[in-house]
């Protein structure tokens, strides 16, 4: 069949497809023309590709799992799967405890301000909802809007002095390229200083949070900071002057 036809069938755009065949996912024979020609097994292959990513695996472990998919035998196939579900599921967990501590201290702070007296003088230490949370029950550090009492500025601003260079390289960085394009589809786009705002719904804020922390391990010069606003999310990426042009080629210009 040829590559309009798989897409049909599987629901995977074409341009994925293609994206599956450089990495070498989704291997495709080829007419007189050069049309792609695919066999009846790559609608199974993209499922077995599909559930392999709904499963948090990366694409460089989810061809190493094809090989032995392909192999045929499905104990060897669980042996192989087991240990990289485990690992997942423990970061799952960790990140759902953050989440839950977080919440409970969000509701926590709603309780002591639904409490304060309506009164018309200043704001102070004694309201309620500036007290820390207790021991044991602070949620993850947000992103910093501004820096935090006591911090110095040059350390919430290390992003403009870090070397405009990523680590990520051919697959790894194709595939990275992917996540955000897919992530931000349909983003509202703004200028801002130093950078770009997208707007888009709310229920995609894990995804971002956790793209834009593994942006920041690879390609240091991003600044990522997100902004929940009822409904929607706010996040904006700053650079310095010389990461301007990988900003836009990752994220799109300003409206």
């Amino acid at each position: 069949m040829r590559i309009s036809q798989l897409a049909e069938r599987s629901g995977v755009p074409a341009t994925t497809l293609r994206f599956y065949e450089g990495a070498g996912l989704l291997p495709a024979d080829r007419t007189p023309a050069g049309y792609r020609l695919y066999g009846e097994g790559a609608v199974e292959r993209l499922a077995f590709i599909g559930a392999a990513k709904h499963l948090g695996l990366p694409l460089e472990e989810i061809g190493e799992l094809l090989a032995v998919w392909e192999a045929g035998a499905c104990r060897d196939v669980r042996a192989d799967l087991r240990p990289r579900i485990t690992a997942r599921l423990a970061e799952a967990e960790s990140r759902a405890a953050e989440l839950a501590a977080f919440t409970a201290s969000l509701h926590t702070a709603l309780e002591r301000l639904d409490a304060l007296p309506d009164r018309a003088s200043p704001c102070d230490p004694a309201c309620g909802f500036l007290d820390p949370p207790a021991p044991g029950t602070a949620g993850p550090r947000p992103v910093d809007v501004v820096p935090a009492p006591g911090r110095r500025a040059a350390e919430t601003e290390a992003w403009r002095t870090a070397p405009v260079a990523c680590s990520l390289t051919g697959d790894g960085s194709r595939e990275r390229t992917a996540q955000w394009r897919e992530v931000v589809e349909g983003a509202e786009r703004t200028a801002v200083p130093d950078g770009l705002r997208l707007t888009m719904p709310v229920d995609r804020t894990a995804r971002v949070a956790e793209l834009a922390a593994a942006e920041q391990r690879c390609c240091p010069f991003f600044d990522f900071r997100l902004h929940l606003d009822g409904p929607r999310l706010h996040l904006e990426v700053r650079a310095p002057a010389d990461g301007a042009g990988p900003l836009t080629a990752l994220f799109g210009p300003a409206a």
